[in-house]
């Protein structure tokens, strides 16, 4: 089984005596090594599928894994392993410990647009940015497991103050609605390890092994959940790369590597520098830049991919031009090279770049995809469905009971609402059981009374059979009784209402075919939504040129890279001013040089329009950081001691790609 694996794999897959930190440099395999280990700890070590948990950052590459152990185990019960993304853990944790908590089983999970809307109540203030940046603090504190009290005391300015005060209330309205946020995930996990001895013990005795992936993206609260996990036994392997820890922002920190080793002290450390992907002048572009960071562990990629062609580093007269000459050379390589669309990458540092090259891709009839597009469940048709499936599984949660009860409208307006919410409010109570008080028969007219107790019935009986019966029969019936079809219709312009209700039969067809193969109730199912990412379940190939920030293209690799607006103030970022911060942005754009296989193009442009004013760029200085004699310099002005390429020189390179596209 390990025979296909490289020496550095092998002795990582085998390695059991301590605690492991496997150093996978970029490209060099390190799912393969996850996985071969899950296999390994099965099939040569006696560990039961049930006592092992892998746990990863994406729904993406949890279903890799999976996909990968069930192939090396092929006929063997793999049931019971849990492999997850961090989350996805802390929810079955949660699940299944929610009373010593002081929640119910069906609690709900609240994503940013829910908690958007209790900060923004709670603010007084529909400012998008103060909500938005209430929220980051207030993520940022959970991750560093910091209390509502903790935060306020450690507050250095009156902003800080408010958020923090802020802070407590938004905890309490969360558990009034019995529901928790992201952070709450992992967060609430620790507390539960801290304070109750018997879940730490349950835990522990169920994993007996755990494998953590991209573990330089982990922050200090995950930190703290793998490490009461482990427990004394200590049986853990780490995969990460420190040279590709580009979350800082989100609180992910480096510091988690040393840390290890102080938590540790019999840490091996394995490093597997030897790359799959990229040629060797690629390789040695990304390991001369990130030489000039600080560095806990060296390594040095490498690849017997041979030397490959050289980096090509474009100066355009501007960001139309930039556009234009990538897509023209994209278009010729794909030519010459008879290569797919989906070979190529278009990579830039901030999703605002992107808009003129979809222009440019547009004009030439290019296929394209744009990653961090409209998320599947940010449309609103799916999030009226998710309201009625949230509110089935937790009556308590009174935004999902809000939206459910108005859509389609069924003669519940303001005014009853309002009632409703002002008698809830008195007596602490959720707005689903405030309606069957018998002060609400006095306070609402007959038939608003009667309309409502009809929907609150109707939600109790559906509850009743999610737990027990099939999810399909469930959804079938739910649907009918709300005839959402008929509302759309009623709502919508015909082509707009047809595709509303297309992609409402995608997702009650992927809640079926999910719950089947899962063996999950509609009530089980209901919390994993709020988790999955359906985009990464829907991935379907398509050639098609792909354009991505450099942070959503982690992970990826593509036959040639075009890196673009590689410019100081870009990246690095103009608010990057902290060295620690320059390092971070200098890791991001180590991370794009090595997604490329065969070829990287990087680009600049000379002028940059803002807004209606045109002003000056410099080059990015990690250009200058790259070995100079591999790359090969073009376009308006040259980067450093580069060698001047006429304008005339470059026109004649333009007019003979755009012949060479006419005759494809």
């Amino acid at each position: 089984m390990l025979s296909k694996l490289n020496p550095s794999q092998r002795e990582a897959v085998k390695y059991l005596g301590s605690p492991l930190l496997v150093l996978a440099g970029a490209g060099s395999g390190k799912t393969g090594v996850i996985t071969h280990k899950l296999a390994y700890l099965v099939n040569e070590c006696g560990y039961a599928p049930r006592n092992i948990a892998a746990i990863t950052f994406t729904n993406k590459a949890a279903n890799e894994m999976r996909e990968r152990v069930g192939k090396l185990l092929a006929g063997q019960n793999t049931k019971g392993m849990t492999i997850s993304t961090f989350h996805a853990l802390g929810m079955q944790i949660l699940r299944e410990e929610a009373p010593l908590l002081g929640y119910k089983k069906q609690f709900s999970i609240f994503d940013t647009a829910d908690t958007g809307k209790i900060v923004s109540e709670l603010l007084g203030s529909p400012d998008k940015q103060e909500i938005r940046t209430a929220q980051s603090v207030i993520s940022n504190w959970k991750a560093a497991f910091l209390t509502p009290g903790q935060a306020e005391s450690l507050a250095e300015n009156e902003e800080q103050q408010r958020i923090a005060l802020l802070y407590g209330r938004y905890q309490e309205t969360l558990h009034a609605y019995q529901a928790v946020d992201f952070d709450d995930l992992i967060r609430l996990p620790v507390e539960l390890f801290k304070t109750h001895e018997g879940a730490i013990q349950r835990w522990q005795h169920r994993f007996r092994y755990l494998l953590i992936d991209e573990y330089q993206d982990t922050n200090d609260c995950q930190y703290r959940m793998m490490k009461l996990l482990a427990g004394e036994r200590a049986a853990v392997t780490v995969v990460g790369d420190d040279d590709q820890s580009i979350y800082a922002w989100r609180g992910a920190s480096t510091a988690n590597l040393s840390n290890l080793q102080r938590d540790y002290p019999s840490l091996r450390v394995i490093k597997l520098e030897q790359n799959y992907r990229s040629s060797q002048r690629i390789l040695q572009s990304a390991n001369h830049l990130i030489k000039h960071n600080t560095k806990l562990f060296e390594k040095n990629l490498w690849s017997e991919h041979g030397p490959g062609d050289p980096v090509r580093v474009f100066a355009a007269k501007d960001d139309g031009n930039e556009a234009e000459s990538v897509v023209l050379r994209l278009l010729a390589h794909k030519f010459e090279h008879r290569t797919r669309f989906a070979d190529y990458a278009i990579l830039y540092r901030s999703n605002h770049l992107s808009r003129v090259f979809e222009e440019q891709l547009r004009t030439h009839k290019v296929p394209y995809t744009v990653s961090g597009g409209t998320s599947f469940f940010d449309h609103a048709e799916i999030k009226d469905l998710i309201a009625y499936l949230r509110l089935i599984a937790n009556p308590d949660d009174d935004p999902a009971f809000i939206r459910a009860v108005t859509t389609p409208k069924r003669g519940i307006g303001n005014s009853t609402l309002e009632k409703l919410a002002r008698h809830a409010g008195q007596r602490h109570i959720s707005l689903f059981e405030a309606a069957f008080e018998p002060p609400m028969v006095e306070q609402l007219q007959p038939r608003q009374h009667e309309d409502l107790l009809t929907f609150c019935h109707f939600i109790n009986r559906m509850q009743a059979r999610a737990e027990k019966e099939p999810c399909n029969e469930v959804m079938g019936d739910l649907m009918s009784a709300i005839d959402y079809e008929a509302w759309l219709f009623d709502s919508f312009e015909p082509r707009q209402a047809e595709s509303k209700w297309k992609n409402v039969q995608d997702f009650v067809g992927w809640m079926n075919r999910k719950s089947a193969a899962d063996e999950k109730t509609m009530m089980a199912m209901t919390q994993l939504i709020a988790l999955l990412n359906l985009l990464e379940s829907r991935d379907q190939e398509t050639d098609a040129v792909s354009l991505s920030t450099l942070h959503a293209a982690k992970g990826l690799e593509f036959g040639h890279v075009f890196m673009v607006g590689v410019e100081e103030g870009i990246l690095p970022h103009e608010r990057s001013e902290a060295p620690e911060q320059i390092e971070e942005e200098r890791r991001l754009m180590y991370v794009g040089i090595t997604r490329a296989q065969r070829s990287l193009q990087i680009s600049y442009c000379t002028r940059r329009r803002r807004g209606k004013e045109s002003s000056a760029c410099d080059p990015s200085r990690f250009i200058g950081e790259l070995p100079q004699a591999d790359l090969v310099f073009a376009g308006a002005v040259p980067a450093g001691n580069a060698p001047s390429v006429t304008k005339a020189e470059g026109m004649d390179r333009l007019a003979r790609m755009k012949a060479m596209l006419g005759t494809s």
